[in-house]
């Protein structure tokens, strides 16, 4: 039994039910489930993914979006000690295929006709695959009973690893490729420490965050912290501004995690109603939060935007709590160290920009796949960490004399849309392979409303129009990463 599971089995087992709704643990839409009712839904998924095959330590992929059946199965491997692994639906196939070949699946859960690493018939000999596809072979295909998702399941055992993962959580490397970031116990319970000491969050109370639940937001601001302070989590798949407001003006929201953009939305709303409650935490991440945007949603609904700063390597870093100054990320949150230091990891004084070093109980170790990274003399990759504990980030910010974090950019060609890294360098290989560009150079763009885009300028060798070269990146890229717009260069 892992984490996430004791989680829910100590608040499903302390939680007296309520009939004024105190004890929900799940709201989707017209859906909701008590402590209680969640317990008994996720021990009989266990049940029929033990039957499936699926043991402790096995490795097990939930290719879903922020829906109830993601947090049901979530639980249940949690219950049966496998390794949950929480996926974008959006990879591409490309992505997918690395991630596969990283983790080696002893099953992926999808939706009804995803995108799968190996589609072939059961027991296919892996001669069959493409030469270019993961050496799998399918084990068996089933329904989820009471659903319309797939579980595939594959022969072969699991990766084994010195660390005993408990959750992996993939974004991408300094290079763009996948990378596994692995969760022991140890990283849960710190960061579910970490969150608990910092938000204060009242129980009952609500957590609602509009990013995905695979999600570095999704999965910490959201699952973690509901899971350990017994908040009931509201999800929808389809959350808007709309929805959101209305969430954050009749839920009375303890927790309201979203993109400067989205908060940027629901202040525009005429018919936004102003915030019950005080005490909610709206916390801004993904983006940098400008003071147009945290100015107009203050106006709106009477409570502040609080800049939050997190990774999937670090879990929870940073964060403005007072809401007044929207620039800065704030103090670190509980038992999280930050410094500014060299790429040796010298530290540097007040005022000084560098590359951004946390360390905290919630900062991981271990990343899959397990790359040699190139050494500069004592210099640290970015994304990797000192034996003492300290891993360098990538990130670039300065600290004021008080603590306080303010980030200026990052060190490689990672950037952030909707919350979600994209490497730059991997859309200029897109377009660069487009057969009449010479060159791309691919840039992101801010707007005053707190959105973000990907746009390129291209230098071409022959006639193309900029539609062509977007849907050329829409058919090899997630959606989050193809350009907004294209822009022709000379010469």
């Amino acid at each position: 039994m892992s984490l996430l599971y004791e989680w829910l089995d100590n608040t499903a087992g302390a939680r007296r039910e309520t009939a004024t709704g105190g004890g929900q643990a799940l709201i989707y839409r017209d859906t909701y489930l008590s402590w209680h009712g969640l317990r008994h839904r996720v021990n009989r998924r266990a049940n029929e993914l033990r039957s499936f095959g699926i043991e402790a330590g096995d490795w097990v992929g939930l290719m879903l979006g922020s829906v109830p059946e993601f947090v049901v199965l979530a639980l249940a491997l949690s219950k049966l000690g496998a390794v949950v692994v929480p996926l974008d639906p959006t990879l591409s196939g490309r992505d997918l295929d690395m991630v596969f070949a990283a983790t080696r699946f002893r099953a992926l859960v999808t939706r009804p006709n995803a995108l799968t690493p190996f589609a072939g018939p059961v027991g296919a000999s892996p001669a069959d695959q493409p030469h270019d596809r993961p050496r799998t072979v399918l084990e068996s295909r089933r329904r989820i009973s009471g659903t319309l998702l797939t579980c595939a399941t594959f022969k072969g055992a699991s990766l084994k690893l010195r660390a005993v993962p408990e959750v992996v959580l993939f974004t991408l490397d300094a290079g763009g490729d996948p990378k596994g970031v692995v969760r022991e116990r140890r990283q849960l319970e710190g960061i579910g420490a970490a969150l608990a000491a910092t938000l204060e969050i009242d129980t009952p109370s609500y957590v609602t965050t509009a990013a995905g639940l695979h999600t570095s937001q999704g999965f910490d601001l959201g699952l973690c912290v509901a899971l350990a302070q017994g908040a009931g989590l509201v999800l929808d798949d389809e959350l808007v501004a709309a929805r959101l407001a209305k969430l954050l003006a009749e839920q009375g929201a303890g927790v309201l995690a979203a993109t400067p953009s989205l908060f940027a939305a629901m202040a525009r709303m005429p018919t936004a109603k102003p915030c019950q409650s005080r005490r909610v935490r709206c916390i801004s991440s993904g983006e940098p939060l400008t003071h147009a945007v945290a100015q107009a949603f203050r106006n709106r609904f009477k409570v502040p935007l609080l800049s939050c700063y997190q990774a999937m390597e670090t879990g929870p870093v940073a964060i403005d709590l007072p809401g007044r100054n929207p620039t800065t990320v704030g103090l670190p949150f509980a038992g999280v160290e930050i410094r500014v230091a060299d790429r040796q990891g010298t530290q540097m004084p007040a005022g000084a920009r560098g590359p951004v070093w946390v360390r905290s109980a919630g900062v991981s170790s271990t990343f899959v796949p397990p790359v040699k990274l190139r050494m500069h003399g004592n210099e640290v990759p970015i994304g990797r960490g000192h034996s003492d504990g300290w891993l360098r980030t990538g990130d670039i910010g300065s600290l004021d004399r008080d603590g306080r974090l303010t980030l200026c950019g990052r060190e490689d060609d990672l950037v952030k849309v909707d919350g979600r890294r994209v490497a730059l360098g991997e859309v200029e290989g897109c377009l660069e392979a487009f057969a009449n560009v010479r060159s791309a150079e691919a840039r992101l763009e801010y707007d005053d409303l707190g959105g973000s885009r990907v746009v390129a300028r291209v230098q071409r060798d022959g006639p193309c129009t900029p539609k062509q070269l977007i849907d050329h990146c829409a058919r090899h890229l997630a959606p989050h990463k193809v350009p907004a717009r294209v822009e022709f260069g000379e010469g």
